[in-house]
């Protein structure tokens, strides 16, 4: 069976460019070995990683650029590792938009907004300038969706089908909580839909889930219309919440997983 391995090539010729900023962070340094061993885009694809981090973290830059070159991936071309954006973002073709303000406790996403709203626009702006035209970007940095447009706003040559917010991380832990409910492989399940935003307003959809083994409805399987209202809701709404006042930090290795998988998929 092919794999994502197994993945051809985007571009047999050249290694593919991808920008990751806040490289150093805890998202960027969980991210980058899945880039590199060929999760995002298979092992037959060379990759030349540009990572973007402020001025004050270029040595812990430095020490993640060291990290990734004594894993010794196969696919890792070459590193970048800089303070200045438009030299990272120069004729990139992925564009991973980590590095923003973080989230601490008892902060909504829409309170990082006066924080983040600058850093994307300065970044789209930078994009437009420098960035490969047929660039794909994902902006992970909350709060996700409203960066996101501000990016596209100052960005206005790269079509906005190329600009997406990451909500695979909403979509993934309620495949997660399906699966622990019932019993079952998370690979058997499909058909999770995330409706609005990367938030706690979000509404995670299984009406038209499917797992297999399970003939009947999944909302009835996983206890009616009630039981996903009261609790697997309100669960995945607050997920990220749970884990800041877990950890005392926000969702990282979760995140990078999904980011990984968003740009896989898209």
């Amino acid at each position: 069976m092919e794999t994502m391995f197994d993945a051809e090539p985007i571009f047999p010729d050249r290694p593919i460019r991808v920008a990751v900023t806040g490289a150093a962070g805890q998202i960027g340094y969980a991210l980058l070995p899945l880039i590199c061993t060929g999760r995002m885009f298979g092992m037959s694809q060379k990759v030349s990683l540009h990572l973007l981090e402020i001025t004050p973290a270029l040595t812990a830059l430095s020490g993640v650029a060291m990290e990734l070159e004594d894993c010794a991936f196969p696919v890792l071309e070459s590193i970048l590792a800089t303070d200045d954006a438009a030299e990272c973002f120069k004729d990139v073709d992925v564009a991973m938009l980590v590095g923003s303000f973080p989230r601490k406790a008892g902060m909504e996403r829409k309170e990082l907004l006066s924080k983040n709203g600058a850093i994307f626009q300065s970044q789209g702006e930078i994009l437009e300038a420098v960035a490969s035209k047929d660039v794909k970007i994902v902006i992970v940095g909350n709060p996700a969706n409203t960066n996101a447009l501000i990016l596209s706003y100052f960005a206005k040559s790269i079509p906005v089908q190329n600009i997406s917010a990451l909500t695979r991380l909403d979509h993934n832990r309620t495949v997660g909580f399906v699966a622990k409910k019932l019993g079952a492989s998370v690979n058997n399940v499909e058909g999770v839909i995330i409706w609005g935003n990367h938030s706690s307003t979000q509404y995670p959809d299984v009406s038209n889930a499917k797992v297999k083994g399970f003939n009947q409805s999944i909302v009835e399987a996983m206890g009616g219309v009630e039981y996903l209202e009261e609790a697997m809701i309100p669960f995945i709404q607050g997920r990220g919440a749970s884990i800041i006042a877990a950890r005392k930090l926000s969702s990282a290795m979760s995140a990078a997983n999904a980011a990984c998988d968003h740009v896989r998929d898209w």
